[in-house]
């Protein structure tokens, strides 16, 4: 409450009572067919709340070219697929970044134009592999050491299965 009242904000993601079926597929199938575009567009919200509170030029642009991501998120259909072997959670965020960084790669702000031209062709040479090695998981229970209390250790490896979009994006 304190940081609401000191100028803060608060963003709703939209998050209701299907969670726990989602949680249940993905534990017994590895599949999971939340769709984060709440929490991606409440994180634009975010960006631009602090960007324009505090006059910063980067997060402006890194909020612009996010909400390009969500748009292109959305114009190609990437949300996920509701059964095993369709791209799931792992997927749409695969592409979210994918459109973030092609977005950023060809914005107004040259360093980080720059820093993500690299990313954008990177993930858009290996699209067809990222996404064979996320669908390879499908149909296989996941073990995340808890339902309440996940090991964050073996959530990260259910979470992001694709070593060649691990790669890439811990090169950043």
């Amino acid at each position: 409450m304190y940081l609401l009242l000191a100028g803060g904000g608060l963003y709703e993601t939209g998050a209701g009572g299907s969670a726990p079926k989602h949680v249940d597929q993905f534990l017994a199938e590895g599949h999971l067919r939340w769709d984060s575009l709440g929490e991606i567009l409440a994180l634009a919200e975010s960006l631009r709340f602090i960007g324009n509170k505090h006059d910063d030029a980067k997060l402006k642009a890194l909020t612009e070219a996010l909400d390009v991501a969500n748009n292109a998120y959305l114009d190609n259909n990437k949300e996920p697929g509701r059964k095993v072997g369709q791209p799931d959670n792992k997927a749409s965020h695969f592409f979210v970044a994918q459109y973030w960084a092609d977005a950023l790669a060809k914005g107004d702000n040259a360093e980080l134009a720059e820093k993500f031209a690299p990313v954008a062709k990177a993930l858009q040479d290996n699209e067809d592999k990222i996404i064979e090695e996320l669908l390879a998981v499908e149909g296989q229970a996941q073990d995340i050491g808890g339902y309440f209390h996940p090991n964050d250790e073996l959530a990260e490896k259910a979470m992001r299965p694709s070593a060649t979009l691990n790669a890439i994006i811990d090169a950043i």
